[in-house]
């Protein structure tokens, strides 16, 4: 039994430590338990009315969620390992009483002060593979930390690069609004190609870093959600243009948006419809249904 405990824990701050790497450092970030767990919160809170501000939320809260998820798996695992060689495995102060000691409490507050890389020193493994793994734990600690800050750090610039995007297609659709009469040829192709160059930029980002698509964007002409719509406009106007570097441009738009709509469906929306359904659900996922305008 006592070993059975030990092998559940190690299964346990594996299952943690595995999730951290392919969530953080994996080419793909493909995490098994911070997506269920940023998804489980999207889902409770979406359907919220848009004036409660928790809503605007979604995604700082689901990054909440799962880094206490690892925190409390962490802490469970080396619980389990600690209980199962509890007391003969441990030296303890003799401010503990003899009664009480080696229970499970001993067990979680062992695990707790080593996660947080406390130490102080009432609990002391004696046995000698426990010597090694009790400072396992506290360097765990210090890099569950440093990887809750490197996710901060990764996440926010992917979300500036998907807003700067958003404004820049919304900026383009006010300034040809405002020049009522001129064509799709009067937008330089170099504008189209840096808009291509920004959608694939942010199907990498969703790539990479598949949280970010659970952060609403509170302005709608900052949410791509809103704007993706008019990129499929603008490409599929530059790609019947009788010029030929613009109908290129548009040719390179039109694949941006197939291809970012193909990861959003594969990935999120899971419709198994064409690029057109998948931008309309992906604006109505994020509260824009129906304000996408061409």
């Amino acid at each position: 039994m006592d070993w059975a405990l030990a092998i559940v824990g190690f299964a346990l701050v594996l299952a943690v430590v595995r999730d951290v790497f392919h969530t953080l450092f994996h080419p793909i970030g493909r995490g098994s338990i911070s997506p269920l767990v940023m998804r489980a919160v999207w889902r409770v809170l979406r359907p919220l009315p848009a004036r409660l501000r928790v809503t605007t939320l979604t995604g700082p809260l689901g990054m909440v969620a799962v880094i206490a998820i690892w925190a409390l798996g962490a802490l469970v695992g080396w619980a389990l390992i600690y209980f199962s060689q509890m007391p003969h495995g441990f030296e303890f102060s003799s401010d503990i009483a003899a009664a009480t000691r080696g229970g499970l409490l001993d067990s979680v507050y062992l695990s707790l002060v080593t996660v947080a890389t406390l130490g102080f020193g009432d609990i002391l493994p004696t046995s000698p593979w426990l010597r090694i793994v009790v400072p396992l734990q506290a360097l765990f600690g210090f890099m569950l930390i440093t990887a809750a800050v490197s996710w901060v750090l990764q996440i926010y610039p992917a979300l500036h690069r998907r807003r700067v995007l958003a404004l820049q297609l919304s900026s383009l659709r006010q300034a040809r609004r405002s020049q009522a009469g001129q064509g799709i040829d009067e937008v330089p192709t170099e504008v189209l190609s840096s808009l291509s160059g920004g959608l694939v930029g942010a199907r990498n980002d969703l790539t990479q870093y598949g949280a970010t698509y659970y952060f609403r964007d509170l302005e709608a002409d900052a949410a791509l959600a809103a704007s993706l719509d008019y990129a499929a406009t603008l490409g599929a106007e530059a790609s019947a243009s009788a010029d030929p570097k613009t109908r290129m441009a548009g040719a390179m738009l039109c694949a941006a948006v197939d291809n970012l709509a193909e990861l959003l469906d594969e990935e999120f929306l899971h419709l198994g419809g064409d690029t057109r359904a998948v931008i309309e659900a992906y604006a109505d996922e994020h509260g824009y249904g129906g304000q996408a305008a061409a």
